[in-house]
């Protein structure tokens, strides 16, 4: 994985991780074979800023069923980045 947009797939925007902003963390969903040092570099030449810490998570599947068929939804990996002070990213901003 060498290009920066196939790591970091998307931003994850709730109200969680609007509270979260505050602290300066951003939640992306991330490609799930990245780990924390890939996904920080991807971050930092994106967007131009300062990682300080990474955290991840494997995002299980839950069952889910329609009638009489039952299966589960897509399990994939989340990324919490926590950026240097004065760092921010400004997709969120608006």
């Amino acid at each position: 994985m060498s290009n920066a947009r196939e790591i970091i797939i998307r931003p994850i925007i709730t109200e969680h991780t609007y509270d979260l902003m505050e602290h300066h963390t951003y939640t992306f969903e991330v490609a799930k074979t990245a780990n924390k040092i890939q996904i920080a570099k991807a971050v930092e030449e994106i967007f131009n800023v300062k990682v300080v810490k990474v955290n991840t998570l494997s995002v299980k599947p839950k069952k889910k069923r329609v009638r009489m068929a039952q299966g589960l939804t897509r399990s994939w990996k989340k990324a919490m980045v926590t950026l240097k002070d004065g760092d921010s990213i400004e997709i969120f901003a608006s």
